[in-house]
């Protein structure tokens, strides 16, 4: 079992579930963020001051996957939140981490099951 977790564009989200639901994935966990990586901020003018805001505004996305499912997630989410062709500083990031045990709460049920 892994968990994928991945920063993406909020624009991109709907083009993501969109991608994942092909692959037959629906439960994830979709929280807003804040964060700052290549792009550094951006600079914007207000009231005729220029300040730079440090964080950027991102979606996190937190899904629990079967090994089977591993791949076709990540492809389902790269296809989904990549913008143009060849994609853009800011598209996002996706990080995998070994996930030890699930839990079902209803039911008791453990591992790939509770999935």
């Amino acid at each position: 079992m892994k968990l994928i977790i991945a920063m993406i564009q909020p624009d991109r989200l709907e083009a993501v579930k969109s991608t994942l639901a092909d692959v037959e994935v629906f439960r994830m966990t979709v929280t807003d963020v804040q964060g700052v990586g290549r792009q550094r901020g951006q600079t914007e003018v207000y009231r005729g001051h220029e300040f730079t805001v440090n964080l950027v505004r991102k979606v996190q996305l937190m899904i629990g996957v079967n090994d089977e499912f591993l791949q076709p997630t990540i492809d389902a989410i790269v296809k989904g939140a990549r913008t143009g062709a060849d994609g853009e500083i800011g598209d996002g990031k996706i990080f995998v981490l070994p996930l030890e045990d699930c839990i079902r709460i209803r039911t008791g049920e453990r591992g790939g099951e509770a999935i």
